[in-house]
């Protein structure tokens, strides 16, 4: 962990621990020529993440071969601390039967109902993440120099 500013800059370990803490995060992905975010349940299983989906838009953006990343967050109210982790990688179905049999014990519970019989595993190339303190809101509460208000009418 390195800080600058308040910011900690988190170690692959850390990334990890933080990311075991949570179980929704937002997956980001290339449909067509734009990007989509979708947020999902996800559980950590050896150094991946797994979601549990449905066939839709969401999978043939995380099957279509371009890189993908999940971000997921959290807040730590005994430290008054954020913390933001981010997972760049490859997504891909499970397919091999002894994956699929460990799998269906993974803790995964999408929020919402329907079949959700397609489980994706995205292996990371990268792992970064930052955990820093929540600014005080009267923070922005000043207006930035230079700048002018419209005068009341």
């Amino acid at each position: 962990m390195t800080a600058t500013n308040d910011v900690e800059h988190l170690s692959v370990d850390e990334c990890w621990s933080l990311l075991r803490t949570a179980t929704v995060g937002r997956l980001a992905v290339i449909v067509g020529d734009h990007p989509e975010i979708f947020p999902i349940n996800y559980v950590v299983d050896h150094g991946t993440a797994v979601f549990r989906t449905g066939e839709g838009s969401k999978v043939q953006g995380a099957l279509s071969g371009t890189s993908v990343a999940l971000e997921s967050d959290g807040y730590d109210p005994e430290t008054g601390r954020v913390w933001s982790v981010v997972i760049k990688g490859r997504a891909r179905t499970i397919a091999e039967i002894d994956d699929v049999m460990d799998t269906v014990d993974l803790p995964l519970s999408p929020w919402q109902a329907g079949d959700k019989g397609r489980f994706i595993r995205i292996t990371p190339g990268e792992v970064t993440g930052r955990r820093f303190p929540i600014a005080d809101p009267s923070t922005w509460q000043t207006m930035p120099e230079g700048f002018r208000r419209a005068s009341t009418e």
